[in-house]
């Protein structure tokens, strides 16, 4: 794992600005998408698909490559500058449990729009807003569409399972364990 010799401004332990303005700007794409997503495929197949719920599917396609594109900086970043060392408070099965669940979601948060946009290469439909298009990945195939965007809809519950986790293990530690964990990603917060 990317563990670093990092020490942050006078907080050992707590991720760097950038690290917390990738993580919450990430957030804030995900808060968005996941259920933006189940609006639009919901109002696409109760609507007939009307100029609205095109408004959704453009819009939806954009954000999820920008957000592509935020978390591969955002691993760059990772692996530039590394993460703090662990909270020192964690058992080794937390620590474990805390490591595998970070790098699924990396995993999924590159995966699901990706496969968005093959899917959407595939269909094809990579119109986005502001007259522009995504460049396509694959030739069209609107069978081979069907399947990828099921793996992209899974891959979307999946990661908002892992999130909903990833809350409960961050509220449990700083209000139960009343540990450092969620400190370490909150900006202007000191450690306990």
């Amino acid at each position: 794992m990317a563990e670093s010799k990092l020490e942050t401004s006078g907080n050992p332990g707590t991720y760097p600005a950038g690290a917390r303005h990738f993580h919450w700007v990430t957030a804030v794409f995900v808060f968005i998408l996941v259920p933006v997503g189940m609006y639009m495929v919901y109002r696409g197949e109760a609507t007939n698909f009307d100029a609205f719920t095109n408004t959704l599917y453009s819009n939806h396609k954009l954000a999820g490559f920008i957000l592509l594109w935020i978390v591969v900086a955002r691993l760059a970043f990772r692996f530039i500058k590394g993460a703090p060392k662990n909270e020192p408070t964690l058992a080794p099965l937390q620590k474990t449990a805390s490591h595998l669940v970070h790098w699924v979601l990396y995993g999924l948060l590159l995966v699901v729009p990706l496969l968005g946009w093959i899917g959407v290469s595939l269909y094809p439909a990579l119109g986005i807003p502001f007259g522009l298009s995504l460049p396509a990945l694959t030739a069209p195939n609107d069978k081979l569409a069907e399947t990828i965007f099921t793996f992209h809809k899974l891959g979307a519950f999946l990661l908002t399972g892992l999130v909903v986790v990833h809350i409960g293990a961050a509220l449990f530690h700083h209000f139960i364990r009343k540990d450092n964990v969620l400190r370490r990603m909150l900006p202007g917060l000191k450690p306990r």
